[in-house]
């Protein structure tokens, strides 16, 4: 008799702690998502205040400047871009999850590089090698990685 009041006891306490847990992560959940709502709005509002600014952009910067750092600018994108390479690959094959994220990272990196490459080359031999690395390398490595990333977040989602 006292065996069976013990186990109801446990039962019954098993059975609100699930019932108190459950309740506490669905209002913990309400208000994540409710933060993320607002979150979503302050990031397109925020896209939204930016396009006004192109215009100011377009209207009054330079054609052409000097920039005193113009090296480390780019030394530090490509090394943005090998760790990205890096990362990505080393977590693809050990089949961790990050590596859909690095990947996204890693092609945009890829994209902005092949952009700004192309679109700041002197004409002429440095054009011609700007488009040939673009086309030839720094975008075919974003597909890569986009293609990897999408494998990887239909594997999370699935």
């Amino acid at each position: 008799m006292k065996e069976s009041r013990e186990r109801e006891g446990d039962d019954l306490m098993s059975t609100l702690s699930v019932c108190r847990f459950e309740g506490e992560s669905s209002r913990s959940a309400g208000r994540r998502t409710r933060r993320r709502y607002r979150l979503e709005h302050v990031l397109v509002g925020c896209g939204l205040a930016l396009l006004p600014w192109l215009v100011v952009l377009a209207n009054g910067l330079p054609g052409t400047t000097i920039a005193s750092n113009w090296c480390t600018a780019w030394i530090g994108l490509d090394a943005l871009e090998a760790l990205g390479l890096i990362a990505t690959g080393l977590l693809a094959a050990r089949g961790h999850h990050l590596h859909a994220l690095t990947a996204v990272a890693t092609a945009t990196l890829l994209v902005v590089d092949a952009w700004f490459d192309t679109v700041t080359a002197a004409p002429g031999a440095d054009q011609i090698s700007a488009v040939v690395m673009a086309v030839g390398a720094e975008l075919p490595l974003a597909v890569v990685c986009v293609v990897l990333a999408v494998r990887g977040f239909a594997r999370q989602t699935a």
